[in-house]
Parts: C-alpha cells; structure tokens; sequence
C-alpha cells in the first residue's frame, strides 16, 4: 500500500514543487513503514524522482493543456491502482484547482496548507496554517483515504536517492466542459511558484518604463519578478506576475516589496514568506508592519546601490 504523490511538471520539466512533495512523501512514508509511488503527467526524466525519495514512477502521456477533472480523475485511478490511502499533491493554482474534485473522487478528506510531517498516525493528524498563514492549527484526518496538500516551501528539498521504477501507466480518459483557450505565463527566466527569491514592484515605480531595475535586481538574485494588483490592472505588468490573495500565493524564502503600500489582501498573498522586505518611501506603509526589514527611502535611490553592492558581492565571492 504505497502513498501516491502528485508531481507537476511544466513543459515536460519537473517544478521545484514536485522535488518538495516528493520528499515530503518520502518521509511520510518513511514514518508509515510504506513507500512512494509519484504520478507525472508529460514529464521527462522521471528518474531525478529517485533523488528524492519516490520507489516507482507512473507515467501518464496526456494529450492537450492542464484540465482540472481530467488530471483528478488520472490521479483517482493511479491512487486505485497502487490502493493508496494516502495521497499527496503541492499547493500550486492547479493542485489547489483539482483538489476538491480529487478529493471528492476518492472519497477522501482533503487537508490544505500542511507545513509538517504527521505529528501523529493514530489519530493521523497534520499541522496547517491557518488564517492567512497567522497561526497553526492541527487537523485530524478520521477518513480512511486521506488527500494532503503540502504548502509551498514548507518542507523544503530532501535529498535520499533511492532505486526507481518508471511505469507507463495509460488511465481511462473523462469528458469534461471545460476548454482551456489560452495559457498566460510569466516571461521571467525563474517562475514565481518555483522561486527561492521574488523581487516586486508596485505603483510606487511609476510606471512600466521604470521596471529595468527590478528586473536588474532579480537577475542579480537569481529572482522571479512579480507586482501587486493595480500595476498588473493598469497593464503594466502581466496579469501572470500578480502575487496577493487575489493572485498568485508567495511563500518564497525571501520576498522584496518595492514601491508597495501593502494591502491586506496583498500582505495575505505573501504572509507565507520566510523573509520579507520592503523599501517605500512611506514611513506608514502598511507593509511596514508586517516586514522583517524595511527601508524607508526613494526605490529610485535604493534599488541602484543595493544591485550595485550585490554585484560587488558576489564578484569577490565568485
């Protein structure tokens, strides 16, 4: 009885996501006395899995775009077919989509935002966080068929190879309405859900013409780029870099807000962040309150100096 983990690929490559979850199964399993069978669908490579933990791979060949009941209904069967109870997937917008409708097929119950390992198997209990990452809570999970979704950058990358056997696994296919007509992606060279950093800007930089030195800044870092609401509602910025409740969820080892006030449904979007840091030239700004370390002054002034002592940095340390 293997757990079954779910492992996001994106142009056939594996996301940062699916090296985490697949650690984190690993060590579930580890704790449960069982192994760890991943599902991909179009991935390439499904050995680098084996670095992480994952016993056997089945491999699924879909023909088309993401569809949320059709990636459900491959994992129901794949979950079926290993006659796994416990089932594990990441907190991407796409695991988070399918959730329910996985959840619902397995007849299980689903535990969102799981930062740890099972505190116990008898109750099976995990801890999540709650309200908008402010606290922890603990979460008996009583059904038979258990579906966790890990949160992002929670448990970080494990490293425990192990010999793998990739599968091809051919499920049957369902029907479904809905009909993915086009697919935004972010243009920078790091992805947001995958990024260690992200540097983003808000209406402070005045304007798209200004957005030179935050993308400076994240090539220097090794950074993704994002911005807040208004700059990607003005068309500044595509709507594929909006971070915020409304937008895509940060939780990032370090997250770099320059010239943002700071929402509340911003600051909810990001409040998973390891390090915050803000530079706006308001004193009061909101995300004052909720930074780790701030910066008040011109990002004009401060975002420059700052890419110019990282490059001084990082050429002695080279």
């Amino acid at each position: 009885m293997s757990i079954v983990v779910y492992t996001e690929s994106d142009q056939g490559r594996f996301k940062k996501a699916a090296f985490e979850v697949s650690s984190y199964a690993r060590a579930v399993a580890d704790l449960l006395g069982t192994s760890v069978t991943a599902v991909t669908i179009n991935a390439e490579n499904a050995e680098e899995l084996g670095q992480y933990g994952v016993d056997k791979v089945l491999s699924i060949t879909h023909d088309g775009q993401f569809n949320a009941k059709i990636y459900a209904h491959y994992i129901k069967q794949a979950a079926d077919h290993e006659s796994a109870d416990t089932i594990i997937i990441g907190s991407s917008a796409d695991s988070r989509y399918l959730a329910p409708i996985l959840a619902v097929g397995l007849n299980a119950v689903y535990a969102s935002n799981v930062v740890a390992i099972p505190t116990s198997t008898s109750p099976f209990t995990v801890k999540r966080n709650t309200f908008t990452n402010k606290a922890y809570g603990f979460t008996e999970m009583k059904s038979q068929r258990k579906l966790i979704g890990l949160s992002s950058n929670s448990f970080g990358l494990v490293e425990k190879s192990v010999s793998v056997a990739v599968e091809s696994f051919a499920p049957t296919t369902v029907q479904s309405s809905i009909n993915v007509q086009s697919v935004d992606k972010a243009g920078g060279k790091v992805s947001i859900a995958d990024a260690d950093i992200v540097v983003s800007g808000g209406r402070g930089l005045k304007g798209p013409e200004n957005w030179g030195m935050i993308e400076e800044l994240a090539e220097v870092l090794g950074a993704a780029t994002a911005c807040s609401k208004p700059v990607s509602d003005l068309g500044w910025r595509p709507h594929s870099e909006h971070v915020g409740q409304t937008g895509k969820p940060v939780a990032s080892n370090l997250y770099i807000a320059i010239g943002i006030s700071g929402a509340i449904q911003h600051l909810a979007g990001v409040s998973a962040s390891k390090v915050k840091v803000v530079i706006n030239t308001d004193a009061e700004a909101p995300f004052f309150k909720a930074a780790d370390y701030g910066v008040v002054g011109d990002a004009f002034e401060v975002v420059p100096k700052l890419i110019e002592k990282l490059k001084e940095f990082k050429a002695k340390n080279a």
